[in-house]
């Protein structure tokens, strides 16, 4: 299995496509990992060589026993591109990965060609929330918050209907490590981009679920493309995992954004 060491850590990554594409790095949201990311490979890999590391703490990566911060998730990314020779590359984070890309965007912009930002936000308060979340999931196990992050990530419907990845997805994410959970909340936790947002140069995207409650337009996706110069915006029928929600839609906004 592929993993680059950074900081004692093992990080997993997949790295798809044909040599000489374009790159593109995929980042998930907390609670999930690589695989979130499955509806999306048929439309990409067609035009770039698919990146998709599992963050620190999520997936098959390790999960060190600390408090992460975005920093170290960001350092973490260019860590893993410098092992595999990328210099540039175009960035796509949703949730938690959308706040690695704004960290990137902020203090490795030379390194991006264009940067995506799906149902993510600059800030997330109250910072006493996110400590309610690891408490819960360092007492309770993954089992305590599954059903409220499910219905955080996907609208009454799609869980209504039968899916196989809604379903996926909440088996990675009882699947997931709480430390590891607990770590990446910590770096949510502490996250405050809002003064520094006007330092990305990068052609940059925003992306929102209209039926997103966890970081919905107002307040969130509205700062980012308001205050980084020169975003543009699109808003999708979905609520927090956009892109399993409405997989065709997600794609065709990041081919189309990245083919300009």
């Amino acid at each position: 299995m592929p993993f680059v060491t950074v900081d004692n850590a093992r990080l997993y990554y997949r790295l798809e496509g044909s040599d000489g594409l374009p790159v593109l790095v995929l980042s998930s949201s907390i609670g999930c990992d690589h695989g979130m990311w499955a509806q999306q490979l048929p439309e990409l890999l067609d035009r770039f060589q698919v990146l998709r590391c599992d963050t620190r703490g999520l997936g098959a990566s390790d999960a060190p026993r600390a408090e992460y911060s975005i920093a170290l998730l960001g350092r973490d990314v260019l860590a893993t591109a410098d092992s595999l020779r990328i210099e540039k590359f175009a960035f796509c984070g949703l949730s938690l990965g959308g706040m690695i890309g704004q960290w990137l965007g902020i203090n490795a912009c030379s390194r991006l060609t264009g940067l995506i930002l799906a149902d993510t936000s600059p800030k997330m308060a109250p910072k006493s929330h996110w400590d309610d979340r690891r408490r819960m999931v360092l007492e309770g196990g993954m089992q305590a918050i599954v059903d409220g992050a499910m219905s955080r990530f996907f609208s009454p419907e799609t869980l209504a209907r039968p899916n196989p990845y809604p379903n996926s997805i909440r088996i990675t994410l009882l699947g997931t490590d709480p430390v590891g959970y607990a770590g990446c909340c910590s770096a949510i936790r502490d996250m405050d981009h809002t003064g520094s947002l006007r330092k990305i140069a990068a052609p940059t995207l925003v992306i929102t679920g209209d039926r997103d409650v966890a970081t919905p337009w107002e307040g969130h996706g509205e700062i980012l493309a308001r205050e980084i110069p020169g975003a543009r915006a699109v808003h999708l029928p979905a609520a927090h995992l956009a892109n399993v929600e409405a997989p065709r839609e997600f794609s065709a906004a990041v081919v189309e954004f990245l083919s300009k």
